[in-house]
């Protein structure tokens, strides 16, 4: 089996997991890390047993290198991913793709031209949940989707992160933070939106910092804290998601999916398993569904090693792949630009379903 090597840049809070399970998975290994606190990189690499500690430049330099996972803050995220394939490599990032949807554009433009790979995070609905119920939804179980809720609330996250701030400024927000899982879910399951629309509001204009080390401090609110949007699929359902930093407390599923047949209850996007429940017209109540899926613990860089394996088959179409990040990127955009034009959003971008995950495959 040939080895995809990884280089990873960007050794923050995030890196741990990829890191463990990308030197758990076969098909790849994490050749080198980067970070801007050097010191950050070479304790993820002691822990890990990463054995090449490098600065950035060093290791977009480093022709060895066949994917660059790019786990950087948001802000980072456009500039690394072009840098990485202008040096010829092929280009994994979290999410979101970029902030800026020209970004995003000219990412997926700039990896075709170079005939480069380039994808993105959540790859959480390449996990056992929601490959349980595209399996459903493509069997017929719930008939034809005719539409959607996702629903993600909390209270923001000035309670518990240890450095808030980014989630109310530019980039952050409830929909840029936790809308991926969401839409990428979504649009795995019934494919991309035609048009979009939206409401958003900034329901506290200030927030107040509870956990350490900044307890006391006060954020100035700069992006929408609670939105609702209204997405068009082009397959016919019509989906509604709701992202709120401004909920106390809600009981709403996280996503619910509506056939012609029955109704499908999705588990959180943001993990790997269950539960996946089922409940067809004319039934009494719901059926939890076995669960028999491969990854339905926490699988992160099965995105990556998804793509190493298109690299190995020369078929060039990774499942978490650009064109399906860059439908996210402007699907947000577009509520956010809907909202403040009092209009519908027509989508430009699009993408074709990723095929699902064969039961069978491993890393």
């Amino acid at each position: 089996m040939e080895i995809t090597k990884i280089g990873v840049i960007g050794c923050g809070n995030i890196s741990g997991i990829y890191l463990e399970n990308l030197q758990r998975f076969n098909s790849v290994t994490v050749s080198a890390v980067a970070d801007l606190r050097p010191e950050a990189a070479a304790a993820q690499a002691a822990r890990y047993g990463v054995e090449r500690v490098l600065t950035t430049d060093e290791l977009l330099a480093d022709p060895e290198i066949d994917i660059i996972l790019n786990l950087t803050t948001p802000a980072g995220h456009a500039d690394i991913c072009r840098r990485a394939l202008l040096a010829g490599h092929h280009v994994y990032v979290e999410k979101p793709l970029s902030i800026e949807l020209d970004d995003g554009r000219e990412l997926v433009r700039l990896a075709g031209e170079k005939n480069r790979l380039i994808g993105g995070a959540p790859d959480t609905f390449l996990g056992a949940g929601l490959q349980t119920c595209r399996d459903l939804i493509d069997q017929g179980v719930i008939g034809r989707p005719i539409g959607a809720t996702a629903f993600m609330t909390c209270h923001g996250h000035e309670s518990w992160h240890p450095a808030p701030t980014f989630y109310y400024q530019k980039g952050g927000g409830p929909m840029f933070d936790m809308g991926p899982y969401y839409l990428t879910a979504l649009y795995s399951l019934l494919g991309p939106a035609r048009r979009v629309t939206g409401s958003t509001a900034i329901s506290f204009a200030q927030r107040t910092i509870t956990s350490q080390p900044q307890n006391g401090t006060v954020i100035d609110v700069e992006v929408p804290t609670h939105v609702t949007g209204i997405l068009e699929l082009e397959c016919g359902a019509i989906a509604t998601i709701l992202t709120s930093f401004d909920v106390w407390h809600a009981n709403l599923p996280f996503i619910e999916i509506y056939g012609s047949e029955g109704t499908l209850s999705v588990p959180d996007p943001n993990t790997f398993g269950g539960p996946v429940r089922l409940r067809r017209a004319g039934s009494d109540d719901w059926q939890t569904i076995t669960i028999e899926r491969p990854y339905a613990e926490n699988s992160r860089g099965l995105g990556v090693a998804d793509m190493a394996a298109c690299l190995a088959r020369g078929d060039g179409r990774p499942r978490a792949g650009g064109e399906l990040a860059l439908h996210v990127l402007e699907t947000m955009h577009g509520i956010h630009l809907a909202a403040d034009t009092g209009s519908h959003y027509l989508m430009s971008s699009r993408f074709d379903r990723p095929d699902a995950l064969d039961p069978d495959w491993r890393a």
